[in-house]
């Protein structure tokens, strides 16, 4: 299959950047990544991508790996310095989409948009904005993702594992509404920005059905045959389950002509859990013993 797309630099090539380049590689575009973990780059590597195993990601490393006309994705975690160190370094690239969180909205409530105001009071958030400064400076498109899941990561897999706790007593437990995206979502609309979006813009990204934490977890606790969980105090549940937010990314999708493929928790999960069986099954299969051949 042949693919006119530039090639594709995924800096931070984790969770969400894997299946950004899991995508372009599969339409056959050329993939470069760079990771720490030597277990990631051999997974990425079977799927056809150019891995590039980093300790740390240097002006030098960056600079080399940049192909002309190059699309880069930015998909690692701010720790105040590597930002605004390799951002000079990508100005060969044709477009950069650079994948920040909706932490930057902080304690924000009900609706929240592109338009609602952000707060650097935290740590995280005022991280998170003074990366997403360094990047726009250089024209990059910024994507504020809600919670991210998929298959080996969400909520799903905490109930299993039987360590999620939940705001609120009796009545109360759980009612917080909590937005999230499937990360192939995210990746289509990531590499939909690459290619269509304004220099400079932002979006926030989520999915179409932000609804009170219970509605899910409820969900998924008659779908897993589970009891529902504990309640525990507000500081001791996860940061991105004691918000109370909906958010609304009906932009990004207007503007880019992408239609979810999981609009809702339902249609996420279900997809995460066969997704998951299948893998089971193939490891399974994998390491059961073979006869004489």
């Amino acid at each position: 299959m042949n693919d006119l797309s530039p090639p594709l630099l995924v800096l931070g090539c984790g969770f969400t950047g894997a299946v950004v380049a899991g995508l372009r590689r599969a339409s056959g575009g050329r993939v470069v990544a760079t990771t720490r973990s030597p277990e990631r780059a051999a997974e990425l590597a079977q799927r056809g991508v150019e891995v590039r195993v980093l300790p740390a990601l240097t002006p030098e490393a960056v600079d080399r790996l940049v192909p002309d006309g190059a699309d880069v994705l930015v998909a690692f975690p701010p720790d105040g310095a590597t930002d605004a160190a390799i951002a000079p370094s990508l100005s060969r690239a044709r477009a950069i989409a650079y994948v920040s969180s909706t932490a930057v909205y902080g304690d924000a409530t009900g609706r929240v948009d592109e338009a609602t105001p952000t707060s650097a009071a935290s740590p995280r958030a005022a991280a998170r904005l003074a990366a997403e400064a360094v990047y726009r400076e250089r024209g990059a498109v910024v994507l504020r993702a809600a919670g991210i899941y998929g298959p080996g990561r969400g909520l799903h897999l905490r109930l299993l594992r039987g360590d999620l706790r939940m705001t609120g007593e009796g009545a109360q437990q759980g009612r917080n509404v909590v937005s999230r995206v499937h990360v192939e979502d995210l990746a289509r609309l990531a590499l939909a920005a690459l290619d269509r979006a304004a220099p400079g813009e932002v979006f926030v990204v989520a999915d179409d059905a932000p609804v009170p934490q219970i509605e899910v977890v409820r969900w998924l606790c008659a779908r897993l045959d589970l009891e529902l969980p504990a309640s525990a105090p507000r500081d001791a549940v996860h940061e991105t389950l004691r918000h109370d937010r909906a958010v609304d990314s009906a932009k990004i999708q207007r503007v880019l002509g992408v239609t979810l493929r999981y609009p809702s928790y339902r249609e996420g999960f279900e997809a995460c859990l066969a997704a998951e069986a299948e893998a089971a099954v193939a490891s399974a299969a994998a390491r059961a013993p073979r006869g004489p051949g």
